[in-house]
């Protein structure tokens, strides 16, 4: 294969030639690649500028969640995914609770950390002794680069010195605590580290003939276990009647306690229900502009942190009572990144009521505990399957390329019958042997 460069250097029509010049792309199939190119110059510029190597746009569908009550205020929560089943789901659940109380949140801490990594060789006593000047040092060589920050409250909160040269010769880490507001604040945060590491490296006590500091690396955390949300929805036992007629309450509640009890106990189960969890938070992370990459990346993280990996859900469950939480970490933000220019995620922000960041957490929260809320009742009760290949009944009969007509005939023959691929194809290959 011939290594290409300057690749980005192209516009858009050399970038589409040389693409179907060395794939199966065929010419006439990269015309559509501009199907999606909204008419507003301006508008296409900002996509193309967002990302390397800019070919077209990827639309995901975009739907809302209705009657989703979040410590009493009601809201319409934007979903984007691509999965049939997720906001059926999701606002499935959200009615049932609303008949009962709805969610409660809350958001204790905003906490996101960096890290400043490097190797020092001296005694290690004489770098702890020294740190509260370091300390000092770092935050006086900040001050330029927080002020803005902290002139909304937040800013460097904390800075700690970690000594892991019993774990890798010579290494320590500058730990750094940080508050960002209304911003998930990965460049601030990673602008300030880098800055830190500079400073590190002339420190004079620090960096001598015999000694000198070799900075290995400035990052920002996605490990945010201080920036974490609660979630949870609670009723009489009996009230939980309402969601399936097949199961008493009682027996609903005890299967429900204890399917979540499995996910905390075994991995297999676990890595599934906590992707229940975030068909909904990605949903909205995805519509609202964040990083749901890492979102995920620190919720699984969260979810290990006590030696094994296990669901992010529990249950309690008494005589009179169920309720059903959810604890995750949730570094998000409502400023920032493409949150003020993606016009799609400036409707999806005036949906949600512009929200500011605690409440953004809350409402991805909420609709993560709804959407896994939705598919362990669905587990315990008819199974997962009915439910889900109803909604991807759509989906199958699109890929068979069906008319209106064959589509109105399958949904009425398949209202009372088990969705399957093999089931559906085998129906429209009926039909079209009839013709």
């Amino acid at each position: 294969m011939k290594v290409i460069s300057g690749f980005s250097k192209f516009d858009h029509k050399q970038r589409l030639d040389y693409i179907t010049a060395n794939s199966d792309l065929t010419e006439g199939d990269s015309l559509h690649l501009d199907d999606y190119c909204p008419p507003n110059g301006d508008q296409q510029r900002l996509f193309s500028e967002m990302i390397e190597n800019y070919i077209g746009n990827f639309p995901i569908p975009l739907g809302v969640v209705t009657n989703m009550v979040i410590n009493g205020e009601a809201y319409i929560v934007p979903f984007v995914t691509e999965e049939s089943s997720v906001v059926a789901a999701a606002s499935k659940a959200a009615k049932f609770w609303a008949e009962r109380g709805g969610f409660k949140a809350k958001v204790d801490a905003m906490t996101k950390k960096g890290q400043v990594h490097f190797t020092w060789n001296g005694n290690p006593e004489s770098i702890q002794q020294l740190f509260p000047e370091i300390k000092r040092k770092l935050i006086d060589e900040t001050l330029e680069l927080t002020a803005k920050m902290r002139q909304r409250s937040g800013g460097i909160t904390d800075i700690l010195l970690s000594d892991k040269t019993n774990e890798l010769a010579g290494y320590y880490q500058i730990d750094v605590s940080f508050e960002t507001g209304d911003a998930m604040g990965a460049n601030f945060i990673n602008t300030v580290l880098e800055k830190f590491a500079s400073v590190l490296e002339n420190i004079s006590e620090l960096n001598t003939h015999d000694n000198r500091v070799e900075i290995i690396m400035s990052i920002l955390s996605n490990y945010t276990p201080d920036c974490k949300v609660n979630c949870w929805v609670e009723c009489p036992v009996e009230q939980l009647s309402g969601w399936n007629k097949s199961l008493s309450y009682n027996l609903f509640a005890t299967k429900f306690k204890q399917s979540v009890d499995i996910a905390n106990l075994d991995i297999s189960r676990a890595v599934t229900h906590n992707k229940g969890i975030f068909n909904g938070i990605d949903a909205v992370l995805l519509a609202t502009g964040n990083d749901y990459r890492a979102t995920a990346a620190g919720a699984h993280a969260y979810a290990s942190k006590e030696g094994h990996y296990r669901g992010l859900t529990t249950v309690t469950l008494t005589d009179q009572t169920f309720r059903y939480e959810l604890e995750i970490p949730l570094a998000i933000g409502t400023v920032g990144g493409i949150t003020q220019i993606h016009p799609m995620v400036k409707n999806v922000m005036a949906i949600l009521k512009y929200p500011d960041s605690k409440k953004l957490m809350m409402i991805a929260a909420a609709s993560g505990l709804a959407n896994n809320f939705s598919a362990i009742a669905s587990l315990i009760t008819t199974g997962i399957q009915t439910g889900h290949m109803k909604m991807h009944l759509s989906n199958i009969l699109n890929q068979l390329s069906t008319s209106e007509t064959e589509r109105n005939l399958a949904n009425d023959y398949f209202s009372d019958k088990t969705v399957s691929n093999s089931a559906v194809n085998d129906f429209i290959l009926s039909l079209r042997s009839k013709i």
